[in-house]
């Protein structure tokens, strides 16, 4: 991969060159700064990854250069180095979009640390953005975001069912994504070009789900004044999604198993049997077997739509998958809500991390949309995410009993610490203690490593 171009902007040619010749070594490509207008006009011509941005420069505001440079290249990420002490402006920057801040005199071990975090952010909105080119071409499956084994798997079964023109059961908890895995199979098949029909079977009448799915002929009953085209045969030569077939009543159960086995239908009030060539893809939240040996569901219809199953993970079982998931969901609502939000900030970060999401992606993605509507910053932070997961970082802190003022101590210098992605200088001010102070306890408590 080519090196990241790093960008370090500060009146101090001591500065430049100290960080320039550390920050060389860990690879970066730099380029180094005095003035804020020969930056700004470099950047201009070629946006950087990475800016080390002095908030005090001779010629332009530091935060005024923050500004240009998100909206000239919002990916840029910023890291503000000032000789202030005021926390007012690290809010004011991060709020701006800053990756983080540091305090001058600048420490290299935690600027180094904090560059790790940078390139980490960078990697995954990089391999996210490589995860849906690579597939593109397969545009199914492009609306499955994840690089987990467990969806690596899900993606190599999808592409095997996919061609083979057999029904298939989708099973999963409620909102794992199996309308997203029904449409994945559709256009990777050679249906791709036929209508792709979904319906839902929960909650419906015998009555309605008998006229949605094979329609009526005028006259059929009263109110029937026109011929209605039912769903399976709209869906003719293509695919039909049948949600919560689990919930299907065992009447439209005999119908729906007579239509799989002749491949014909009979309108409501009809009389001639229509020629069918479809694919069923049924999917359920509820465990089919049980519902056979319990009688609410049919055993030869469970084995005419079983042909092949398609197990999907929860959420809570491909927890690695979350970064990439909150990033996909946070460019999606920053698009439909006009917004300019970046990222995420590692401590709201973490906090979804650790949830267990009984609602699954599902809920996720409400989390997100609700964080992205309602954040004034350019990143969520921990204050965007609903009471109930605020509540749950302290939790955390609690959940194992009564502990010693040491290990609270202990614990609550690592939470700080991570919550200002390592910065010692805030985390001193934070704590109200002296950084001397800090450093010693760091090095007592084994916190030296992230």
């Amino acid at each position: 991969m080519n090196k990241l171009r790093l960008a370090i902007v500060d009146d101090e040619e001591i500065v430049c060159r100290r960080l320039g010749q550390a920050l060389a070594k860990e690879g970066f490509a730099i380029e180094a700064f005095i003035i804020g207008r020969s930056f700004l006009e470099r950047m201009m011509q070629d946006p950087f990854d990475i800016v080390l941005l002095d908030l005090r420069l001779p010629d332009i505001d530091g935060l005024e250069i923050l500004r240009r440079v998100k909206a000239l290249s919002a990916e840029t990420e910023v890291i503000i180095v000032t000789g202030s002490k005021s926390v007012e402006s690290a809010v004011e920057a991060i709020r701006g979009g800053a990756f983080h801040y540091v305090v001058k005199p600048v420490n290299l071990a935690e600027i180094r640390l904090m560059m790790q975090s940078v390139r980490e952010k960078i990697a995954m909105r990089r391999e996210n953005r490589r995860l849906r080119e690579a597939l593109k071409g397969e545009a199914g499956l492009s609306a499955i975001v994840g690089n987990s084994q467990a969806i690596q798997e899900l993606f190599a079964l999808i592409r095997k069912v996919a061609p083979v023109d057999c029904n298939v059961l989708v099973q999963g908890g409620s909102g794992t994504g199996k309308a997203l895995v029904a449409r994945a199979i559709h256009q990777l098949s050679p249906k791709k070009d036929q209508p792709f029909v979904a319906f839902n079977c929960g909650g419906f009448t015998d009555e309605l789900i008998n006229s949605e799915l094979f329609g009526y002929e005028r006259g059929a009953f009263t109110g029937a004044t026109a011929t209605k085209v039912g769903l399976l045969e709209a869906a003719g030569g293509g695919t039909v999604f049948l949600d919560e077939i689990g919930e299907m009543p065992l009447a439209m159960q005999v119908k729906l198993l007579h239509v799989i086995q002749e491949r014909k239908i009979l309108r409501v009030g009809g009389t001639k049997p229509i020629e069918l060539d479809i694919r069923i893809i049924a999917a359920t939240n509820k465990e089919l077997k049980h519902e056979v040996e319990v009688g609410t569901f049919r055993e030869d219809l469970y084995f005419r739509l079983n042909v092949v199953t398609i197990h999907l993970p929860m959420l809570a079982q491909r927890r690695e998958d979350i970064p990439l998931l909150v990033r996909f969901f946070i460019e999606k609502y920053s698009l439909a809500f006009h917004k300019q939000v970046g990222g995420i900030q590692p401590q709201a970060l973490d906090i979804l991390c650790n949830y267990s999401f009984p609602g699954n992606v599902r809920e996720l993605e409400n989390i997100v949309e609700r964080a992205v509507a309602l954040t004034d910053g350019n990143e969520i932070g921990p204050q965007d995410l609903p009471g109930d997961l605020q509540d749950l970082e302290f939790d955390t802190l609690e959940g194992d009993g009564l502990l010693t003022l040491e290990a609270m101590e202990r614990r609550y210098i690592a939470k700080v610490l991570a919550s200002t992605n390592y910065n010692k200088g805030i985390t001193a001010q934070i704590l109200d203690i002296p950084r001397t102070t800090l450093w010693r306890k760091i090095k007592a408590y084994g916190l030296e490593e992230r």
